[in-house]
């Protein structure tokens, strides 16, 4: 097969119609070799790409078209001790690979160097077990399919995983059954409308590899934080095949999830890849070109700078590393038509050297590029290194994580001391983090839990972490919990124990909900799914971490309570601001301000009582009459004005309604304590259209709130 020369860009395999051109970047590769694999017995052909430009090694192969299996050899020089890893023994993923077809079989001969001793190359050939790369068609028809669009102060993000969702769904065909497929199945959509939900944000699905450590122990990566492929969707969700039909089935599951209005949020790591550290198999990059992928260490540079706890980190300081994010960032906005993007451990992506800099190349670049800088950009703002942790200190244009929203709310429902001032922070959007710099409080994405941690039902089932079926002895996962069993550890039949618990979990649904910034589900937590006290269930790819949708039925009155309370932050603006609170009048002359704080008494906070150590009952006024928000059109929003009162005490505090400067009326409109969520009566003291009698308080009225709870009142209007 002689190849034509080609060109050197478009990176990886691209098909225009009548041949595939091949392109792989690598400043140290003497020469590169194409591996064409057949489909029938796995034999391959070598081609020799002919031309080099630019140190990208290219060529162009008439008739070679979708479907066509791939590797690379990279034929340079191998010294590890000078960071310099080729080996043509290896068959190498194509970093820039669309699809990749087959799982790793784990075999020695994947490895650069022998078992038992690391200092002798292997140079056994890999390519009998390692996964092939994919040429795929760019065509698909999209439709009339229209973004959503949805701006941040409108969102709702429900974090979720493709095959944990739905590979239990009863109502989802079992063939679709934890594939995309099954992800745009109307069933499941049906369930993330009645939510409220605006945005799903996918855990990872680039190619990712299940680790050995794992298989060998009988388990296997769940999560996905391990990327082998940043352009192809994972090959293991799919329901049609994975010769290239992953990528048509992604796009539909995109499409169809457009068409009900939920935009698609990717989880992606780009912070380190499944080769591990020097220990790890020679798989892609490492072959490719080790120098120029990865952080290495200055004084030996045989080993890897490890800022993620996976082994390696990717090296962001490298132009051509730069360039394959970006390029793999707008190929899944302009081609797989995603919304935006989590960022996993985007601290270690803004390293420069040994610190954290905000203003690293990373972030410059996207700032300055017309595609990814339109989209959703959220970071987990923090690594495993040195100075890690930084919450509140990323760019503009970003959002992220807030992990100090998540500590606060756990602290104060479960009645830790001196939490009310940060409390009160929290859930007015962070201004004290996020302001200084220009944002506003949607840089905030607030969350009670996530993936990693507790559920929401285990976070008040529980007081410490059971991992044992991990394999790990208990010693994986955080022990800084913050979770509280309520007087059982686990699960029990005592109804006041488990009443309480479903309190909690309704005060911290409500709770996020009435908070200013962007609210994040984890999913399941509207039907109470527990994962038996596993904290780090990365491992559990069964019925440890799957859905049971079983609990939708058992516990209705939750994802009812849920799926209400969502529908009144939509309904109001006051609970999603897209400027912070001033604390003072908006308008001279007015005697209300924007927002009030009142004790459990009704008279206004006071320093003191902010900082008093055992304070858990507060009232907030948030004035409907104060928004300094704008509408399309440039018109001053205004809204209902509400109290919002928070009892994290274990007894019931008598709370004084402020006077008639706030209000003469209020209707109880939330009560986690009973469970309800009532629309406004009209007139205001007739019963609902469900029979349910409404509840009017006056202006000096004391209203009883019980322990632990939290009692949200609409001012009446007129």
């Amino acid at each position: 097969m002689r190849p034509w020369l080609g060109t050197p860009y478009p990176l990886g395999a691209t098909f225009d119609g009548a041949g595939t051109n091949f392109a792989l970047y690598s400043q140290v590769a003497e020469y590169v070799e194409l591996c064409l694999f057949d489909d029938d017995d796995g034999a391959q052909t070598r081609v020799r790409l002919p031309e080099v430009r630019g140190f990208v090694h290219h060529g162009y192969l008439p008739g070679v078209g979708p479907g066509q299996r791939y590797g690379y050899r990279v034929h340079g020089p191998h010294d590890p001790a000078r960071g310099l890893r080729c080996n043509p023994n290896k068959l190498l993923v194509d970093p820039y690979a669309k699809a990749v077809d087959g799982p790793v079989e784990w075999n020695e001969a994947l490895f650069g160097y022998t078992f038992g001793t690391p200092e002798r190359r292997n140079d056994a050939d890999s390519a009998a077990y390692a996964p092939k790369c994919v040429v795929v068609s760019p065509y698909f028809d999209w439709g009339n399919e229209k973004r959503p669009a949805i701006p941040y102060h409108e969102t709702v993000i429900y974090e979720t995983h493709v095959r944990g969702l739905t590979v239990r769904h009863p109502e989802v065909p079992e063939r679709l059954r934890g594939t995309y497929a099954g992800m745009a199945h109307p069933a499941v959509v049906e369930h993330l409308l009645r939510l409220g939900v605006t945005a799903v944000e996918l855990m990872p699905v680039h190619e990712f590899l299940h680790d050995h450590v794992l298989q060998a122990r009988g388990l296997r990566n769940y999560w996905g934080y391990n990327t082998i492929g940043f352009f192809a969707p994972h090959s293991g969700y799919a329901a049609f095949g994975t010769r290239g039909e992953q990528v048509q089935e992604f796009k539909a599951m995109v499409k169809a999830l457009h068409e009900a209005g939920i935009e698609v949020i990717l989880d992606v790591v780009y912070n380190h890849t499944a080769e591990g550290n020097h220990l790890g198999p020679t798989l892609s990059m490492r072959g490719i070109d080790n120098l120029a992928y990865y952080r290495l260490v200055d004084e030996e540079p045989a080993y890897y700078m490890d800022y993620t706890g996976c082994g390696n980190s990717l090296n962001a300081r490298d132009p051509h590393s730069l360039q394959l994010i970006m390029d793999s960032l707008r190929y899944w906005v302009l081609d797989m038509h995603v919304d935006g993007f989590r960022f996993d451990l985007a601290s270690a992506l803004a390293r420069e050297f040994y610190d954290v800099d905000r203003l690293s190349a990373f972030f410059d670049i996207v700032q300055q590029d017309p595609v990814i800088s339109q989209v959703k950009l959220i970071a987990e703002p923090w690594d495993v290194g040195p100075g890690g942790y930084q919450v509140g200190n990323f760019p503009p244009l970003w959002t992220e994580w807030n992990g100090k929203y998540r500590d606060t709310v756990r602290d104060f429902w479960r009645g830790q001391p001196a939490t009310l001032g940060e409390f009160a922070s929290r859930i007015t959007g962070s201004s004290d983090l996020y302001q200084a710099d220009g944002r506003r409080p949607v840089a905030s994405i607030n969350f009670v839990t996530c993936h990693d941690g507790f559920t929401l039902a285990d976070l008040v089932s529980y007081d410490a972490k059971h991992n044992e079926a991990n394999g790990e002895h208990n010693r994986d996962g955080t022990d800084d919990n913050r979770s509280w069993n309520h007087g059982v550890e686990g699960p029990t039949d005592d109804p006041a124990v488990n009443g309480l618990r479903r309190r909690q979990m309704r005060n911290m649904i409500t709770t996020l909900m009435l908070s200013q910034g962007v609210p994040m589900l984890s999913h399941g937590d509207e039907v109470g799914r527990t994962q038996g006290g596993n904290n780090n269930a990365y491992c559990q790819d069964n019925e440890i971490a799957w859905m049971d949708w079983t609990l939708a039925e058992t516990n209705a009155d939750l994802v009812e309570f849920t799926a209400a309370v969502t529908a009144l932050r939509r309904e109001h603006p006051i609970f999603r601001r897209t400027r912070f609170f001033a604390g003072s009048p908006i308008r001279s002359g007015d005697e209300l301000r924007d927002i009030a704080w009142f004790t459990a008494e009704g008279r206004e906070m006071t320093q003191a009582d902010w900082g008093a150590r055992f304070g858990r009952c507060v009232v907030v006024f948030l004035n409907g009459d104060g928004i300094t928000d704008l509408d399309a059109r440039g018109q001053r929003i205004t809204d209902d004005s509400f109290l919002v009162c928070f009892n994290a005490h274990g007894r019931a505090v008598e709370v004084t309604v402020p006077g008639r400067a706030y209000g003469a009326e209020w209707t109880v409109v939330v009560d986690t304590a009973t469970g309800e969520v009532l629309p406004e009566p009209e007139p205001p003291t007739t019963g609902t259209a469900d029979g349910a009698r409404t509840r009017v308080v006056k202006a000096d009225d004391h209203v009883v709130l019980p322990a632990r709870s939290l009692l949200l009142l609409r001012r009446t209007r007129g």
